[in-house]
C-alpha cells in the first residue's frame, strides 16, 4: 500500500489545536503560522513569535511536533521559528484584544491546563478506573487535577474517588463548584452528574444525544475550575464515537486523547475507531493505555487472561505510543468500590504501573506548560506599549 500524503487541511486542523498559553488562542487564528510545506511525509512549519527570545518557543515547538506529527502520513515535522514584524504584532494584539472584549473565554479552564480525554471504543475495558487512578496519581505528584465525568448515563467517578456522598454546590455568581479532595500535596476537583443535587446512584438517566452533549457543555462552561491553578483536566468519556465525542472536539479543540484498550483483539479493533474519530475531529491521539494486561498470582506466575499484545498492536496501527500497561489486579476493583484508588498504595504492581504511566504523560506525552516571562505575557503591558488604538 502506497504511503498516505498528509493533506494541507489536516495539517491546518492539527495546528488549530496548538494554543499559545500566553494569549489563550490557537497559533493559526493568531496569525503566527507563516506557512507550511508538505513534501511526502515531511512537514515544515514556519512560526512567527512576538519576540525571537520568547521562552515559550520550546513549548510551542513541542506542541506543534506532537500535534502535526499525529496526522496520518506525517513522518517528520520540522519547525522554524522567526520573529514578527511590527505590523504582525499589531494584528496579533488586535486579535487578542477582540477575543478578550467580545469573545471572552467560555470556560474557566486556563490555556495552560492540559485537557486529556480518556476514551475507548467500547465499554468494559476499565476506562473509568484508568481515569480515577491516573488522576489520583497525578495529584499525588503535587498537581491540581480536574476530573470531568462525561459518561453522563454511566457515571462511576464519584464512587471511585471516594466522593460519592458529596454534592456539587454553586458560587455566588451561580457557577458550579467542583468537589475538592486533597491527595498528598495535590488536589482533585471532581464534577459528575452523580454529584448533582437529587441524583441517585441507582437511578437511570434516560437522555437523548443532544441532552447528553448539552450536559457536557454545561460542565465545561459553568464550572469554576479554578483558573490558572489547574494543571490537568481529565475527561472520562462515554464509550463509542457519538455525540459527546464530536461535541468535545468542537468545544475544546486543544484536547488530547488517550485511548484505552485491553489485550484482546476485539477490543483493539474497536478502540481503533475511537482514534479515528479523534483524528477526524483534529484531536491529537497522545497515546494508548493497555488495561488488564495480565494477572500475576501469589507465586509470581503471570496469566494473560484477556490475551496478549492488544495495546502494542493498537499503538502500531494508529501510530501512537503505548504509554503503559496496567496489570489485571483485584486491588483495582476493590479500590474503586471503596473510593481508595489502588494507584495510591505504598507499593505493588498497580501503583508502580500508574506511577510509570503518569511519569511518561507529564514528561513526554502531554507535558505541563512551563510559564515564564514573555513579551506577550500580559496584555495590559502590551496595550500600554501600543497605545489605546494599537498604533
Amino acid at each position: 500500500m502506497a504511503p498516505t500524503t498528509p493533506s494541507a487541511e489536516a495539517v491546518r486542523g492539527a495546528l488549530l489545536g496548538v494554543i499559545d498559553p500566553e494569549l489563550g488562542d490557537n497559533v493559526v487564528d493568531l496569525g503566527m503560522v507563516r506557512g507550511t510545506t508538505i513534501d511526502g511525509g515531511q512537514v515544515d512549519v514556519e512560526i512567527a513569535l512576538t519576540t525571537a527570545g520568547c521562552p515559550l518557543r520550546a513549548q510551542l515547538t513541542k506542541d506543534i511536533k506532537l500535534r502535526v506529527g499525529s496526522v496520518p502520513g506525517v513522518d517528520d515535522v520540522k519547525v522554524r521559528m522567526g520573529e514578527m514584524t511590527g505590523d504582525e504584532k499589531k494584528a496579533l494584539m488586535a486579535r487578542a484584544r477582540w477575543k478578550i472584549r467580545d469573545n471572552a473565554p467560555e470556560t474557566d479552564i486556563p490555556p495552560t491546563a492540559r485537557v486529556v480525554a480518556i476514551a475507548s471504543g467500547k465499554g468494559g475495558v476499565g476506562k473509568s478506573s484508568i481515569t480515577a487512578n491516573l488522576a489520583a496519581t497525578l495529584a499525588a505528584r503535587g498537581l491540581t487535577v480536574g476530573v470531568l465525568d462525561a459518561d453522563i448515563g454511566g457515571y462511576s467517578i464519584p464512587r471511585m474517588l471516594g466522593v460519592e456522598t458529596e454534592k456539587l454546590a454553586a458560587s455566588e455568581d451561580k457557577k458550579i463548584l467542583p468537589i475538592e479532595k486533597k491527595v498528598g500535596t495535590g488536589l482533585l476537583k471532581v464534577v459528575s452528574m452523580g454529584a448533582m443535587q437529587g441524583a441517585e446512584e441507582d437511578e437511570a438517566i434516560m437522555w437523548r444525544g443532544f441532552m447528553l452533549n448539552r450536559a457536557v457543555q454545561h460542565f465545561l462552561e459553568d464550572v469554576r475550575w479554578g483558573g490558572g491553578d489547574l494543571d490537568y483536566l481529565l475527561i472520562d468519556m462515554p464509550p463509542g464515537t457519538s455525540d459527546v465525542q464530536m461535541g468535545l472536539a468542537r468545544m475544546l479543540p486543544r484536547t488530547e486523547m488517550l485511548i484505552v484498550t485491553t489485550p484482546a483483539l476485539a477490543a483493539q479493533k474497536v478502540a481503533a475507531r475511537a482514534a479515528d474519530m479523534a483524528r477526524k475531529g483534529y484531536l491529537r491521539v497522545a497515546g494508548v493505555i493497555e488495561n488488564m494486561s495480565a494477572f500475576t498470582c501469589e507465586h509470581g506466575t503471570s496469566y494473560p487472561l484477556f490475551g496478549e499484545g492488544g495495546g502494542a498492536r493498537l499503538a502500531d496501527q494508529i501510530g501512537a505510543p503505548l504509554l503503559g500497561s496496567i496489570p489485571l489486579d483485584p486491588a483495582v476493583a476493590l479500590g474503586g468500590d471503596e473510593g481508595a484508588p489502588a494507584a495510591l498504595a505504598a507499593d505493588g504492581p498497580v501503583a508502580e504501573a500508574f506511577a510509570a504511566l503518569a511519569e511518561r504523560i507529564v514528561t513526554e506525552a502531554i507535558p505541563l506548560v512551563e510559564m515564564k516571562d514573555c513579551t506577550a505575557r500580559l496584555l495590559d503591558q502590551v496595550e500600554a506599549a501600543l497605545g489605546p488604538t494599537g498604533a
